[in-house]
């Protein structure tokens, strides 16, 4: 229970704010953001605020923030058209009743001719039975009403292709961008609870009944030597360690100004598959302001350089699908991460951030990456490309995206039964 506790809220978390990024950036830009949605698929739950419908959707392979635009518009008005209209105080129509008119008595009555709800905002018809022409405006914030259920028409001026294209891109990167941001808050708070792991050959916290207590060995200790081999650093003393497993070492150590010999017997634990050396002791850590300031962000761009050296491998065929996880597979791993300790879970949930982040600026269609590319191709070149040829391309990226999930989550689902 714990760890489907961890992960729905590890899950709702890195979508929320990847999507709060989008939505944020929308939202300034003038655009009508029409839908929240965390998760895809049949709605669970749902509520309107200020023009945007928020969702929560069964299935946890995502989320999405639908901007007006994006999609061909739910309702085109058509030529012979019958269809209702309401009116505002100023006298100019709020409601549109597509069908179900009969539900509207007070609704007006007439036939379509010709309508432009992009820049005009007018609809030009007739009363039934009647000849004369009519011309009605149309409120900016205007509602459509199918099946009695409203949707906000959306001007050109509140949709995605009318902004500028820094303003699209912006939009467009807002959601990496958070995810980005999210793992350097959670990285600067952890250094600010637990401070931030130095390099230094100074012993930090040591573990109950370890090999270190046993030896007499005190957190503060700076080691110089073990086994007559000098080390300056963290990483020096955790390899010769581990190089001596179950083995008696010599350590010799600063303490107060006085250099100490101090014989210690290593422990053993596994480590793919090898056995290595330990002792029983934590990184130091330090608490500086100038480390503190700096730590979310240098951590984050560790973790940015690996996941990119990785995502190269996989490209130049170093690394096989086959070693991609889906859902079934991050699950496992935060069952694994939360069964360890607690205290890897943030860290566990900022290296996903990133890795989210990472994935949606990949160039491809469907992810953020790719919509950024046709947005870089329209300022090289000029104009647009075509609406219609950008959806083909998109639709099939989400397809293939969809059909590599799929093989992703199968893949882990056998190693679970392996």
């Amino acid at each position: 229970m714990p760890t489907i506790l961890a992960f729905i809220f590890m899950f709702g978390l890195l979508v929320f704010v990847h999507e709060l990024g989008h939505l944020i950036f929308a939202k300034r830009a003038g655009m009508l953001a029409r839908e929240f949605a965390i998760g895809f698929g049949p709605k669970i739950f749902s509520f309107m605020k200020n023009e945007t419908l928020y969702t929560i959707r069964l299935l946890p392979i995502g989320g999405y923030v639908r901007v007006a635009g994006e999609d061909p518009e739910i309702v085109e008005l058509k030529p012979g058209h019958h269809i209702g209209l309401e009116f505002s105080q100023a006298g100019k129509v709020n409601r549109i009743i597509v069908n179900n008119k009969s539900k509207y008595p007070n609704a007006r009555v007439i036939e379509v001719e010709q309508a432009d709800l992009d820049h005009k905002l007018m609809i030009q018809g007739y009363e039934i039975d009647e000849d004369e022409k009519l011309i009605f405006d149309v409120e900016p914030d205007a509602l459509f009403v199918m099946d009695e259920k409203e949707t906000q028409i959306a001007p050109y001026d509140r949709q995605f292709a009318s902004k500028t294209v820094p303003q699209r891109a912006m939009q467009l990167f807002a959601g990496p961008m958070m995810n980005f941001l999210l793992a350097i808050v959670i990285f600067y708070l952890l250094a600010m609870i637990q401070g931030v792991p130095s390099n230094d050959s100074t012993l930090g916290k040591l573990t109950e009944d370890g090999p270190a207590q046993e030896a007499g060995l005190q957190q503060g200790d700076k080691v110089a030597a073990v086994g007559g081999e000098n080390v300056g650093t963290w990483v020096e003393f955790v390899e010769i360690i581990q190089e001596k497993p179950n083995e008696t070492v010599e350590l010799s150590i600063v303490r107060d100004g006085e250099n100490l010999m101090v014989p210690v017997k290593t422990g053993v634990m596994e480590r793919n598959g090898e056995e290595v050396g330990k002792i029983g002791v934590f990184q130091p850590k330090e608490k500086s302001m100038t480390t503190l300031a700096t730590y979310g962000f240098t951590k984050t761009y560790e973790i940015t350089t690996m996941i990119l050296t990785n995502l190269g491998q996989l490209v130049t065929g170093q690394l096989s699908i086959d070693q991609l996880s889906g859902p079934v597979g991050i699950y496992n791993a935060t069952d694994e991460v939360v069964s360890m300790s607690w205290a890897n879970y943030l860290p566990w949930i900022a290296m996903l951030s990133i890795n989210l982040g990472i994935i949606n600026l990949v160039p491809l269609p469907a992810l953020d990456g790719g919509r950024l590319l046709f947005v870089g191709v329209e300022a090289v070149r000029g104009k647009p490309i075509e609406p219609q040829k950008e959806a083909i391309v998109h639709f099939i990226g989400f397809a293939l995206l969809m059909l590599l999930m799929i093989v992703v989550t199968w893949n882990d689902i056998q190693r679970l039964f392996l």
